[in-house]
């Protein structure tokens, strides 16, 4: 896979209380492209952070309708990866690339 791919498929990490407490076993959560699979999040996280991926766990979480000021939005469809690295591995998700 191009390493233009491996930013299309991560598309931001997710800072949360659920992701920080996440990070406390060795898992870091992101953002992927709705069409992304299971080995490409994984070929996109080893290349781009240069870790050992040992797992992949995907959610699809649907949007929500949202009031705003009285009017109504949608918000929008989100896929997450919540990525398990190897023993001793880490990713520092506060500083970019």
């Amino acid at each position: 896979m191009s390493d233009i791919r491996n930013y299309d498929v991560i598309i931001e990490p997710v800072i949360t209380e659920k992701s920080t407490m996440a990070s406390e076993q060795n898992q870091v959560v992101f953002n992927v492209a709705r069409d992304a699979t299971k080995p490409e999040i994984k070929r996109a996280v080893e290349g781009l952070f240069g870790v050992k991926v040992m797992a992949v766990n995907t959610v699809l979480r649907k949007g929500k309708v949202k009031r705003f000021r009285g009017h109504l939005g949608k918000q929008s469809d989100v896929k997450k990866a919540f990525v398990t690295l190897a023993e001793g591995q880490s990713i520092d998700v506060t500083t970019g690339l």
